[in-house]
């Protein structure tokens, strides 16, 4: 009977979303069997239910000297063997004067054969002076992936005496070349596609488990909906990677949470997501440079690579060399991702309204409107430059890190290029030794700190990726600030004020602030107040006491989640809009400090914060 409950509300929201398509849609005159025929082929691609071509790359352009398929010369220079387009790592001594060359878990192929390949990828990186290229070795499996544990030491690792990783499954996706969906119609194709792939899986999940029985509960959890079965997240994953935009980027937002909080074989799926998007063709890409830096926007460069280095949810990044011989990371906007997303985010909210993903405590629809502000902020690169710069000045006296220059001169408001930097995502430094462990750690929450209660100015996007550890220069290098705000002085008053009471457990002074800042109404019952009081404890328990802090001694993403439950049932109003980024943020920062097994002296960084501030009464 659940089932065909499921199954009502799935097809609900799929007619919705078909009724959305048609209402944005504003044709002249269509060719309706081109239409028609374009129609059935999205949605069958991105539900699903077929895999489409892999495109492959296209060759430079006839009047550029090249290396290989991808990276193409402009420049006058005799022969490209005589371009060095890579330096060596830079040493502490010159580190503000030589770029060096950005790494990340992803590897781009242009994929040979029909099928979605889903890969298992392990990479290094050539910084000796030869080519700076990814050095990817990929080995290819099936879509029924094999479990291995997250993120197993190497060999010669140092022991863990911590209790054994989970095993999960660790997917990774080879993208495609593909062109970005950029009309609204196109978009809302796309959604409809998904919300029948997602109806084919229910059905599917609910037939299997007719025959079969239920699965096994994981952990604490019952067993999933079929709605959230492994295949529905898989399907969900690939297709927010193919439509890329706001819808990506939420898809991004929940890859980044702890398995207490999110299902196993969910956040396996949506780690596909965080690896990044599909990439775009590169007549698309032109298009863009051509618009946004003029025709002749290849005479600034002496070499450009138009193999992505990494494909986000809003654009994607490119290596290239200036005239100077400066290497560069250009990060490219895709096109219409901007003018999408108010629809984005609508389509997004249908299919969870009408699925009954997200409970009413969530308070959906404020959500969703910070998301849209937020989300506006970030397409705009020329502010994103200026965020970039101020953090620039304000970390350049600050041990331990690194912000790359921006070149304003082959910069847009959908194009911004910034000094190239190198370095492993922060969950990869859970690989390394337990003494850089903590001291990662402690380098994440003592930024954290500084941004919010020094600098008022934070960069509230916690994507691991964008902290970029640099083993050999102890340096963490920061990226992308498209997610930065500044915070009212009189909110950060309260809530280091909230932030101490907390770790204090101080009742009263955790209530006082807490409606002073707008999380409580005073008329909340004694049952949502224990429970509220009580999460304020338990976040606040790393600065609870002096000395070192083990985050994996104590599983604070559950005991919050074991909370929730009771605060979403009796909450009466939603947070402040200034906590669903700042939140976003500290909840990523105490999710990094346990995934890499970090020690800190929470409570010490705290009190030294707390003890030379200044407040305003």
């Amino acid at each position: 009977m659940a089932s065909l409950k499921d199954l009502s509300k799935l097809a609900t929201g799929l007619s919705l979303v078909a009724k959305e398509a048609v209402k944005r849609t504003n044709l002249d005159k269509p060719d309706l069997q081109a239409l028609a025929r374009r129609a059935i082929i999205s949605l069958t691609d991105i539900s699903g239910l077929t895999e489409g071509q892999i495109r492959k790359f296209t060759g430079p352009t006839p009047n550029a000297h090249s290396k290989n398929d991808t990276v193409v010369y402009f420049t006058d220079t005799p022969s490209p063997d005589n371009i060095n387009v890579n330096i060596p790592a830079p040493t502490p001594s010159d580190q503000n004067d030589i770029p060096t060359a950005v790494v990340s878990d992803r590897v781009i192929g242009s994929g040979d054969g029909e099928s979605e390949a889903v890969t298992s990828v392990s990479h290094a990186v050539s910084l000796d002076g030869g080519d700076a290229t990814a050095v990817a070795a990929v080995e290819e499996v099936d879509r029924t992936v094999t479990d291995s544990p997250a993120n197993a030491p190497p060999a010669n690792a140092p022991p863990v005496t911590e209790s054994p990783a989970k095993v999960t499954p660790v997917m990774q996706r080879r993208r495609r070349e593909r062109k970005v969906p950029s009309t609204p119609f196109s978009r809302a194709i796309g959604f409809a596609g998904l919300g029948a792939g997602l109806a084919w899986g229910t059905v599917q999940e609910s037939a299997r488990r007719i025959v079969f029985g239920k699965g096994e509960s994981q952990g604490n959890q019952s067993a999933l909906s079929p709605f959230l079965s492994e295949k529905n997240a898989e399907r969900l994953a690939l297709a927010l990677c193919r439509m890329r935009g706001a819808a990506l980027k939420l898809g991004q937002m929940l890859s980044i949470q702890d398995e207490s909080l999110v299902p196993a074989p969910i956040l396996a799926a949506l780690d596909i997501v965080r690896q990044g998007a599909d990439v775009m063709p590169r007549s698309q890409l032109n298009q863009v440079l051509d618009s946004e830096l003029g025709p002749n926007w290849s005479s600034k460069l002496k070499s450009f690579d138009y193999n992505p280095l990494a494909a986000a949810s809003i654009g994607q990044v490119h290596l290239a060399v200036t005239k100077d011989g400066t290497q560069v990371a250009m990060k490219i906007q895709y096109p219409g991702v901007a003018d999408s997303i108010e629809s984005d985010i609508e389509n997004v909210k249908l299919l969870l309204d009408y699925t009954n993903l997200i409970p009413e405590g969530l308070y959906l629809d404020r959500a969703m409107k910070v998301a849209k502000e937020e989300l506006s902020r970030e397409c705009d690169y020329e502010l994103e430059s200026s965020n970039q710069k101020t953090f620039r000045e304000l970390l350049s006296n600050v041990d331990g890190f690194y912000v790359p220059f921006v070149v304003d001169e082959i910069s847009s408001k959908k194009v911004l290029t910034t000094e190239l930097v190198h370095g492993i995502p922060i969950d990869k430094v859970a690989l390394l030794d337990q003494e850089t462990r903590s001291y990662v750690g402690k380098k994440l929450l003592e930024l954290t700190l500084k941004e919010l209660f020094v600098f008022r100015f934070m960069q509230t996007d916690p994507n691991w990726s964008n902290f970029l550890y640099n083993e050999d220069t102890r340096t963490i290098n920061l990226i992308d600030f498209g997610a930065a705000r500044s915070y009212p002085k009189p909110f950060v008053d309260d809530y280091l004020r909230m932030v101490v009471a907390c770790a204090n457990c101080d009742r009263e002074s955790v209530i006082e602030m807490s409606q002073r800042l707008g999380f409580l109404s005073g008329k909340e019952s004694e049952i949502m107040l224990d429970a509220h009081v009580q999460a304020a404890f338990v976040v606040g328990l790393p600065f609870a006491k002096p000395g070192d802090y083990d985050f994996r001694a104590n599983n604070i993403t559950q005991s919050l989640s074991n909370i929730g439950g009771t605060m979403l049932r009796h909450r009466l109003t939603p947070p402040p809009d200034e906590v669903y980024s700042l939140h976003r943020k500290l909840a990523g920062a105490f999710l990094a400090c346990i995934k890499i097994g970090a020690v800190v002296p929470c409570r010490d960084l705290l009190l030294q914060v707390y003890e030379s501030y200044k407040f305003d009464d």
